[in-house]
């Protein structure tokens, strides 16, 4: 059977350095190996390096293909040089703050020119709405280029600010799936992705993913968020999600990020043990597993 991992997260130099101009400040930042030390986790080097170590960890669990996320508006270079690198076995997302001036700019770029498949939106942390004309503008781009959207909703934690003692200035509001929905409706070619089951907005989650034949909810992380719902299991929201949004919209993903951890073999183990649990058919697992990613990203 294939395993495609749709969300992994490319901690690259630039996100570490991005990571030490806000602990320290601009002139009294540190390289970025000494936050990754800080961290408890390994220097990444330079983008090459650290695809190849990428690669070393997938073909050691058996993942054939992976979304690797640019985790820092603007470093959409290293993850197009880490696709460069192996384009079989990498698909290429970029974050982008869509209510930047130069949104459409970066946009443009990525889809094209660096050959990057799915922007990256997260509207809690860069403070506007799904529905606003600026992430219309987007997904405009998107449609252009044959590429994805992904949009995080509800709760949104960033593991490596916490240890650094960052505040977390988020606006949970805005990652709203029914707002969400209201974009993603007027451009039905464009496949977009819903992390972690709508982080916490379950239910909006499945109601936009029910109005919205086009959206998807990745399956990725603990998903600890449902201890926000009382008597909710994870079991009960694959069973949930099933219903509504079919095997062909729910796409499998680990959240997997820095190393030594490396990819997230126990998600993957919980995972196929719950749809063990609920009788889902083989041919279920298969498209959450592999064929669902394939159709977004075609080799």
């Amino acid at each position: 059977m294939i395993l495609h991992d749709s969300h992994c997260h490319f901690l690259s130099s630039r996100f570490y350095e991005a990571l030490g101009r806000e602990k320290y400040g601009a002139q009294d930042a540190p390289p970025p190996d000494r936050i990754a030390g800080e961290l408890g986790w390994e220097a990444p080097g330079p983008p090459d390096r650290l695809a190849e170590r990428w690669i070393a960890e997938l073909d050691r669990n058996e993942v054939s293909r992976t979304a690797l996320i640019a985790s820092v508006p603007g470093d959409e270079e290293s993850v197009a040089a880490a696709v460069r690198t192996q384009p079989a076995r990498f698909v290429g997302l970029f974050m982008l703050n869509a209510g930047a001036a130069d949104a459409p700019d970066r946009a443009r770029r990525a889809y094209t020119e660096l050959g990057l498949r799915c922007a990256c939106l997260f509207p809690a942390m860069h403070r506007y709405r799904f529905d606003d004309e600026r992430v219309a503008r987007v997904f405009e781009m998107a449609a252009a280029n044959r590429g994805a959207i992904f949009a995080h909703c509800g709760y949104l934690s960033i593991e490596a600010r916490a240890r650094l003692g960052l505040t977390n200035l988020l606006d949970l509001r805005f990652g709203d799936p029914l707002a969400l929905a209201a974009t993603a409706v007027r451009f039905p070619s464009v496949p977009v992705i819903v992390p972690h089951f709508g982080a916490g907005f379950f239910r909006e989650a499945l109601m936009a993913a029910e109005l919205c034949p086009n959206v998807h909810l990745d399956t990725s992380s603990s998903n600890s968020w449902v201890k926000y719902v009382p008597g909710l299991t994870l079991t009960e929201v694959f069973r949930r999600a099933l219903a509504v949004a079919g095997p062909n919209r729910l796409i499998f993903g680990t959240d997997s990020s820095f190393f030594p951890r490396g990819w997230r073999r126990v998600i993957d183990g919980a995972q196929r043990t719950i749809l063990d649990e609920i009788g889902a058919e083989p041919d279920t697992v298969e498209q959450i597993f592999g064929g669902n990613f394939d159709r977004i990203f075609p080799p």
